[in-house]
């Protein structure tokens, strides 16, 4: 319970005893990045398309599709260095957070939805491309900039 009310009070995180160094630099570490002034990335363009992760919104054409916390949130890990590749278990943890328990496949399954308002032909990314045995990333980056907000 201790947990729960510390986190709903607006804690980043929350460390029991006993803990292992590693880890908690690690936590350390994933706050600082989240947490860095100016480094927030707000928006950015990819071939076709603009993600705008203020408005939680996918730009391509005419066309707006919206989306969700966490796609958004893998969408910035992936965007933050364009043409790594991340492991599933990056991604849990950068997103989710190491307490969480969703699993490999919840990747996969925000993959998917990902590519289905991003890529022209889903079943052959040509932007979020998964490399078998390692993990995702976000590739034939045309262009990617940091749009100011207004």
């Amino acid at each position: 319970m201790d947990k729960v009310k510390s986190l709903g009070l607006g804690a980043d995180d929350y460390v029991v005893k006993p803990f292992g160094l590693m880890e908690l630099l690690a936590r350390v570490k994933s706050i600082l990045r989240r947490t860095k002034p100016g480094s927030e990335l707000h928006a950015f363009r990819v071939g076709e398309f603009v993600v705008d992760l203020t408005k939680l919104v996918i730009q391509k054409g005419g066309r707006v599709e919206e989306i969700g916390r966490y796609e958004a949130d893998i969408l910035r890990l992936l965007a933050s260095d364009p043409g790594k590749i991340f492991s599933r278990d990056e991604i849990l943890n950068e997103v989710w957070g190491i307490e969480a328990f969703p699993t490999n496949r919840t990747i996969d399954n925000y993959i998917v939805k990902l590519r289905q308002k991003i890529e022209q032909d889903p079943k052959n990314p040509q932007y979020l491309c998964s490399i078998y045995g390692v993990g995702y990333k976000l590739a034939n980056v045309v262009k990617i900039q940091r749009i100011q907000e207004r």
